[in-house]
């Protein structure tokens, strides 16, 4: 019999939607010009860069002009804060969380190595900083302010639009020349975005988020806003990113956020039911679980459990090998035997941060979903406690 098959890792990646395959797929057969090229072929495909740019600034209500698109998050990140930094100062100082995405904690790591001063500000018990944190933090020689919207393991949300305002205010005093960047890569699609209310000068955003392919994502860069580009060999995207444009990705990108702007509500509705009722199930069903981080200020989809006596390793296997996908925590860090940074800066033991696991919903998961999962978790738990050599000593 075969066994079914959930997926509940939609934090990492989600499948493909069947209309964003198909909007891009001419542009992977008979369209197949080169959008910098001046003929019909290459004009063509440049109106379908162009509606995509559209589609994907009305996502977080930006001006189309204000929309870069790159290879994905992590590039998104890179050419934010480094371009930014390399655009407007020397050295400076850099104020982040540590619970960042790897991506911007390892340019923010390599700017240090450069001669950058860094500041990373604490998460408490509930997985947020604190804006006076950020506040005291500031120095004369301050240039950004780098904190992610939501957190990709936990799903906290962070107060981005304080901190802003905070921005806005430095900014106006005339005191320091201070930007905002936030990695609102979780967040799209997931939850409203409109950058300005939010008061940020820049954001990225990834396709393969929000039910499009891999390889292509956006930077959202406010007008006025300089940065040094981080690819030489090209003008387009208005010079901040060399490299013939991926159109087919760019399409899909585009149908992804078209459809995640119309069908935002009844997305979020759905992911939260099936979040919090696989969550009171598991809870009134497993003893000595832990859920890690805000209760309430997080993503609709995303539940970060810990459970007591198992190693979230072996739970992940015991669950895939019956179909359930799940994560330890980020994708881009998996095959790593170390505790989850993010897990440890909540205040959490080595025990409670290896024994994290990830489950994130999607558009396509079913209340069956949440029945099997639970069946399956409570079993999985129940054998792995009885091998624990911990759980045994406490036992006896």
């Amino acid at each position: 019999m075969k066994t079914q098959r959930i997926y509940l890792d939609h934090s990492a990646t989600t499948p493909v939607d069947a209309r964003v395959v198909n909007a891009m797929l001419p542009y992977l057969t008979g369209k197949s010009g080169n959008a910098s090229s001046v003929h019909s072929f290459g004009q063509e495909a440049r109106a379908a860069v162009d509606r995509a740019r559209r589609e994907v600034a009305a996502l977080i209500g930006a001006k189309q002009n204000e929309i870069v698109f790159v290879s994905g998050g992590t590039e998104a990140n890179n050419l934010a804060i480094r371009g930014l930094c390399e655009a407007v100062s020397e050295k400076g100082h850099i104020i982040t969380s540590v619970i960042e995405h790897p991506s911007v904690r390892g340019v923010c790591d390599a700017l240090e190595k450069r001669g950058w001063e860094v500041t990373r500000l604490p998460v408490y018990e509930n997985g947020i900083i604190r804006v006076e944190d950020a506040r005291a933090a500031l120095r004369p020689n301050t240039v950004l302010i780098t904190v992610m919207f939501a957190n990709n393991e936990i799903g906290t949300l962070q107060p981005v639009r304080e901190l802003g305002e905070l921005v806005r205010t430095e900014r106006q005093s005339g005191r320091r020349s201070l930007w905002l960047h936030t990695d609102a890569v979780q967040v799209a699609g997931r939850e409203s975005i409109a950058v300005e209310e939010l008061g940020c000068d820049l954001l990225s955003l990834s396709g393969h988020k929000l039910y499009a392919p891999k390889g292509v994502g956006a930077l959202y860069v406010r007008r006025g806003v300089r940065l040094q580009s981080q690819s030489i060999g090209g003008h387009q995207e208005r010079e901040r990113r060399a490299g013939t444009e991926n159109v087919p990705g760019i399409v899909a990108f585009g149908e992804a956020a078209r459809l995640a702007r119309t069908e935002i509500s009844e997305r979020r509705s759905h992911d939260k039911r099936l979040r919090d009722n696989f969550e009171n199930e598991v809870l009134r069903r497993i003893e000595d679980v832990v859920l890690n981080g805000e209760k309430e200020m997080r993503l609709p989809h995303l539940s970060n459990l810990s459970f007591r006596f198992v190693e979230g390793e072996g739970l992940l296997i015991n669950l895939d090998l019956q179909g359930v996908a799940v994560s330890t925590g980020s994708a881009c860090s998996s095959g790593t035997l170390e505790p989850s940074p993010v897990i440890r800066a909540l205040g959490r033991s080595d025990e409670l941060a290896r024994g994290s696991i990830r489950f994130s919903f999607g558009k396509d998961n079913t209340d069956n979903d949440v029945e099997r999962t639970v069946d399956v978790l409570a079993n999985a738990v129940t054998r792995l406690r009885e091998l624990s050599p911990l759980n045994k000593a406490l036992a006896s």
